[in-house]
């Protein structure tokens, strides 16, 4: 059943350092699962994929500048991304119909590239109708795709996570704790606009859909925000453990490249 509009001819079924190459390693390290500080931790080899929708906002204006490595809209950013999947296993453990979710905020004034573990705090949400199993097989996917590593003020929590769907309206709710709703907009030429592969994409956020908040709300975290007309993005995702150990090796190639041109200037 088509419930996602036609965005610039994709069709949609239901159900961020000061240049752009280190801004893109910085999300590539985010998302693809390695902090900082993690180098010699061991490596997760269990086979997972999952395939849905991501729905996200934020307290940027529309479109939010934080994937181009530009300071937020108003003095931080804050929001979150949350990922239905629609079918999906991590190993062995089936994950159809499950859900996980982040809510994040960078510190004020800097970008939330040049923040990387400094943010304000990431607050990871498990869909609470996960079993034991399946719990521990989305923490490990939130720990490679999400943002792991980005912030020292860091919970996880097991709540509901659901998602209305009313004409153009989306209402994404995370628990007790959070709730936005958005819609896509008019692009000049017709259907919806979409950003492409912007400097800090990664297998996530290669291409999504540019919208709007209608309101947005959390009260976690120390936090009580309120707006609307915000920021709100909408994209499908089909995603695996191979794409994002190509993805890592990528980053890893770059990074040594970027290293070597540092040391002349260091010199």
């Amino acid at each position: 059943m088509q419930l996602f509009p036609n965005i610039a001819g994709v069709s949609f079924g239901i159900m961020k350092t000061r240049s752009l190459l280190p801004c893109a390693l910085v999300v590539g390290l985010v998302c693809g699962g390695t902090s900082l500080g993690g180098a010699d931790q061991p490596k997760d080899k269990t086979p997972w994929k999952i395939v849905g929708q991501l729905e996200e906002a934020c307290s940027c204006d529309a479109a939010c500048p934080c994937w181009f490595n530009s300071k937020p809209t108003k003095m931080t950013c804050g929001g979150g991304q949350v990922l239905f999947i629609e079918n999906g296993n991590y190993g062995k453990v089936k994950l159809d119909g499950l859900a996980i979710a982040t809510m994040g905020q960078s510190p004020e004034g800097q970008t939330m590239m040049e923040s990387y573990g400094n943010w304000n705090f990431a607050y990871y949400y498990i869909d609470e109708k996960a079993n034991p199993e399946q719990r521990k097989a989305l923490e490990a996917i939130s720990g490679k795709v999400l943002t792991p590593g980005v912030s020292k003020k860091t919970e996880t929590r097991y709540v509901p996570i659901s998602r209305k769907i009313e004409g153009k309206e989306h209402q994404i709710t995370i628990g007790q704790y959070g709730t936005f709703h958005g819609h896509l907009v008019e692009g000049g030429m017709g259907g919806s606009p979409k950003i492409v592969n912007p400097p800090g994409a990664d297998p996530l956020h290669h291409e999504y859909a540019q919208g709007r908040t209608t309101k947005m709300a959390y009260n976690d975290a120390d936090q009580n925000w309120s707006w609307s007309n915000s920021n709100y993005m909408l994209g499908t995702f089909s995603l695996d453990n191979v794409q994002y150990e190509k993805f890592a090796a990528g980053l890893a190639q770059k990074m040594q490249q970027m290293k070597g041109q540092r040391a002349p200037e260091e010199n």
